[in-house]
């Protein structure tokens, strides 16, 4: 699926535009698990920076930033 972002955006923000998560809280539980990959690899980081093309996966869900 396709997300579609205006400007800079960070993997925290993403994760909840894409209805991943409610709030901010989900989303650190889900880096800590090591549930979400950016490009292929394991991310840890809320505050990481994602670029048109990027591909993040949440257990069998995939998004491509647009």
């Amino acid at each position: 699926m396709q997300i579609p972002v205006t400007g800079e955006i960070r993997l925290g923000q993403f994760l909840k535009l894409a209805g991943v998560v409610d709030q901010g809280s989900d989303v650190k539980r889900l880096l800590a698990e090591g549930a979400v990959q950016v490009n292929s690899e394991v991310e840890t980081r809320r505050g990481r920076r994602l670029d048109p093309g990027d591909v993040i996966t949440v257990s069998d869900q995939q998004f491509t930033v647009s």
